[in-house]
């Protein structure tokens, strides 16, 4: 079994974010035939979801639902390992 590290969820984060912009980009184009439009739409797209994301993440930050604490044991030696 193997455990993520965070550099490993970050360069997943950002392929997905790139193919996930594409496919927008591309769709864009393919309905309008307009590259500048699909270029715009896909930047802001891009930005306007990463944006939306982190506001997300800081909301569900306020709420311990699905949380559990953490023995200080284990959470010591998994900060050690990473």
């Amino acid at each position: 079994m193997y455990e993520e590290t965070s550099t490993r969820s970050v360069v997943k984060a950002l392929s997905w974010r790139v193919f996930a912009t594409l496919t927008t980009t591309g769709l864009i184009f393919a309905f309008t035939g307009r590259l500048d439009l699909a270029i715009t739409v896909g930047v802001v797209e891009a930005a306007a979801k990463m944006a939306l994301y982190f506001a997300h993440e800081r909301l569900w930050n306020r709420f311990g639902f699905g949380r559990k604490p953490v023995h200080q044991a284990l959470a010591a030696s998994e900060k050690l390992a990473s």
